[in-house]
């Protein structure tokens, strides 16, 4: 991932005898991908991490899709998505393909348990609220505006502080990375990317649970939830390195790029998956050519959907939108500014939009909860 990492105590040799303070070893765990030809990190559990006794199913996390119905743009009012739940149950799916879903997560309970997803990264986006992740690769501080990148596999807890909470998430079927462009063949970050090493933070203090007892990770796989019941707490890791971790990089790190002209939204990535991409849209100097239109322009995206939530409704191609809202703009339709938006931007000189975009290169199916809130009337929102 960005950088290697060592955090905790490691033996000088890999897979070699390292002790416990009462002489018995370590258990060494290789945590990698690609089948051992991807990045990875070596972690050193105080107990055995294939034990475990007892597990049961809880149930499906499938969610239901709405049926089919004319293809036209959406505004989805997720905003007004009650809290419930926790920082797991609380996630309420929107927009979904093979490769990625999107939804919302206002927690109003603490988290009684861990969580591992197997199924993918998890990208959260906090939106409001702070906290931290309790990981097996030590604790992580997260407040508004952060992305989290939690790779598959992590053992985690989300604690949020008091307070509203609010979360876009976005799960990924392939591993969220920084784009190969913004990187060297050696994996640093260029010159010319829109943010550097030290913008990104990673677990900063490792806390190796001894305690016995009866310990609840619940684990999604093919979009089924099962308890693995542990004797002994989970994160039990003394120590760990290598390059694969979770990690944390705010919003408002992000380094926009401008121009004498409109520039695209691909100037705006930030991430990367397979079959989509994620971009942060970020306050910023507008186009500065004389007779620039400082704003989109219209577009058809012929081979993706565009996702967009407004985490701010400060929008100018936009009205109607509020803070929290997700528009879909799907291939095959083309979108642009509203009627009075591009006279109205002309001769301003900056713009305190903030926003989060995933454009998906496979189409985005509503769930019935997203179609629930969708607003019917936005497809006319540019009549003249």
């Amino acid at each position: 991932m960005p950088r290697y990492v060592q955090l905790g105590e490691v033996p000088a040799k890999r897979h070699t005898q390292f002790r416990q303070p009462d002489g018995s070893l370590y258990f060494e765990e290789v945590f990698g991908t690609k089948g051992f030809s991807g990045i990875a990190s070596i972690l050193y559990h105080a107990n055995l991490p294939t034990q475990i006794a007892e597990y049961k199913f809880i149930g499906s996390l499938k969610p239901e899709i709405a049926a089919e119905e004319p293809l036209r743009h959406h505004h989805v009012k997720a905003q007004n998505i009650p809290a419930s739940g926790d920082p797991i149950s609380g996630r309420i799916p929107l927009l979904m393909n093979s490769d990625v879903s999107i939804g919302i997560c206002r927690p109003e309970c603490p988290m009684e348990y861990f969580y591992k997803n197997a199924d993918g990264d998890d990208l959260l986006f906090i939106h409001e609220g702070s906290g931290h992740l309790e990981t097996m690769f030590g604790t992580l501080a997260f407040s508004a505006g952060d992305y989290l990148v939690i790779p598959r596999g992590v053992i985690y807890r989300q604690i949020f502080a008091p307070g509203e909470a609010r979360v876009l998430v976005i799960e990924s079927s392939s591993a969220v990375e920084i784009p190969r462009r913004f990187r060297n063949e050696y994996g640093q970050l260029l010159e010319h990317a829109p943010y550097y090493e030290r913008d990104i933070r990673v677990p900063h203090q490792l806390i190796t649970h001894r305690l016995k007892g009866r310990f609840e990770v619940r684990l999604k796989a093919r979009w089924n939830l099962t308890a693995y019941i542990y004797d002994y707490h989970p994160l039990d890791v003394a120590g760990w390195d290598g390059y694969l971790y979770p990690w944390a990089f705010n919003i408002n790190y992000f380094e926009p790029i401008t121009g004498l002209i409109h520039q695209p939204p691909p100037t705006h990535q930030t991430f990367e998956g397979h079959n989509y991409v994620v971009c942060s849209f970020v306050p910023r100097m507008l186009d500065y050519h004389p007779d620039a239109v400082p704003i989109p322009y219209n577009h058809s995206n012929l081979e993706s959907d565009e996702m967009l939530y407004y985490v701010n409704g400060s929008f100018a191609s936009r009205r109607g939108i509020e803070e929290g809202s997700i528009t879909l703009h799907p291939s095959g339709l083309p979108h642009g500014p509203q009627p009075g938006a591009v006279e109205a931007s002309i001769g301003k000189k900056r713009t305190e939009e903030l926003a989060v975009m995933v454009d998906t290169f496979h189409p985005l199916l509503l769930t019935r909860a997203a179609l629930d809130l969708d607003d019917g009337k936005y497809p006319h929102s540019w009549s003249m």
